[in-house]
């Protein structure tokens, strides 16, 4: 490393200003810090510093997604060699390089085109290439089905760097999960690429060998089209052996991540938990109303509560994305009021909208929206509280 830190020191003066490759001065910088800690300190004022700068935190957050993206490589090459009867002919290395291969692109697409768009605005703005693309560009491919075209991932990784960030004034001003309003984007600008049966199992579209009875539906599409006999156990669930998004299957491997979050001090452990009693106070609401009309013909009625922590995107959207520190609620009493309210609108959405069998998306895009709000009423409250105390210490 010290070749190396030694060789950036030698071409820094032509990326600085009046040198040669001024032009490229942001993207020299992203590289630089991405590798070495910043020799920037502050010398006056007074200011809060943690022991890790902005990088670091969302390469926690990344390195936190890890076993998320690692199984998600695998489950794509086990349900595509299952989807054509060969699966018990591969080795394990194999079904994960198929896996492997078709996830990287979509990886280095998001993260090509964001990254490219962020040093663009960064250079004509004059000011270093911002952080929160790491996190975002790793978020956006393990929400996707894996037959996502690429062109696709980088028209909807464009609209959520430009719209979702750079439009709110740049990271740390946006309003809403930048990674989330890239599917929200692709789901209605593209629905058949982001719904239905056969997206989520690479090479299933085309149909090619795929062997009799084999769908490629997720629980979610089962349960939505009342085949609850079709529905996966729960510990198939649970460790994430079904069909869906790339990273959202394994409820496993995203506990792994936000341990690391929570561990770290980085993920809101109140967000996730509020989320968590939020879904299961709404889905058990909903069991028991299937349990007193056991006529009613909605499947989401009739399955365990519990059974909604392990379905689609729940586990992973509110372990990484409703804990996302810009878009959340800030203050403590509003952490458990945002997640409990994701949690109660994502299993709401689910069971009583039919055309749209996935809520988290929407649940957290509505707590975002919401979040400011939660907010305010929170620190209003405790304005009137502490008033209070003082009239009643002045009155004594």
């Amino acid at each position: 490393m010290k070749g190396l830190r030694n060789y950036l020191n030698k071409i820094k003066p032509n990326f600085e200003k009046g040198g040669k490759l001024e032009k490229f001065h942001s993207l020299f910088d992203s590289v630089e810090t991405l590798l070495f800690v910043p020799n920037k300190v502050t010398y006056s004022g007074s200011h809060i510093r943690d022991a890790i700068d902005m990088k670091r935190t969302m390469i926690m957050v990344v390195l936190a997604m890890v076993p998320a993206l690692l199984f998600g490589m695998w489950n794509v090459g086990y349900h595509h060699f299952l989807s054509i009867g060969t699966y018990a002919d591969k080795s394990f290395g194999e079904v994960f390089f198929f896996g492997f291969l078709k996830v990287l692109p979509i990886i280095l697409v998001s993260y090509g085109t964001g990254l490219t768009i962020e040093i663009i605005f960064a250079q004509i703005k004059h000011h270093d290439v911002p952080e929160g693309f790491f996190v975002t560009g790793m978020l956006i491919p393990l929400i996707l089905p894996v037959n996502i075209p690429l062109w696709m991932v980088a028209l909807a990784t464009a609209f959520a760097v430009i719209i979702g960030v750079e439009a709110f004034g740049g990271t740390g001003m946006n309003i809403f999960n930048p990674a989330l309003l890239a599917r929200a984007f692709l789901f209605f600008a593209y629905p058949s690429e982001m719904s239905g049966d056969k997206v989520w199992v690479a090479g299933l579209p085309e149909g090619t060998g795929v062997v009799d009875g084999f769908s490629g539906a997720t629980p979610l599409a089962h349960l939505a089209q009342n085949e609850a006999s079709k529905l996966a156990d729960f510990s198939d669930m649970f460790f994430g052996f079904i069909p869906g998004s790339i990273g959202e299957t394994s409820v496993l491997a995203i506990l792994i991540g936000a341990f690391i979050l929570v561990f770290t001090g980085i993920g809101s452990w109140k967000i996730m938990l509020s989320g968590v009693l939020g879904a299961l106070a709404m889905g058990l609401t909903f069991q028991l109303v299937g349990i007193m009309n056991p006529s009613i013909e909605n499947a989401y009625m009739h399955i365990p509560a519990y059974y909604h922590l392990v379905m689609g995107g729940f586990a992973f959207g509110i372990v990484f994305m409703a804990t996302d520190p810009v878009s959340a609620s800030q203050t403590e009493k509003g952490k458990w009021i945002y997640g409990f309210l994701i949690g109660i609108i994502a299993v709401l959405i689910r069971v009583v909208n039919p055309a749209y069998p996935e809520g988290v998306m929407l649940a957290i895009l509505l707590g975002n929206a919401w979040a400011s709000l939660i907010d305010h009423y929170v620190i209003e409250a405790n304005i009137k509280k502490r008033l209070k105390r003082v009239k009643v210490k002045s009155t004594i």
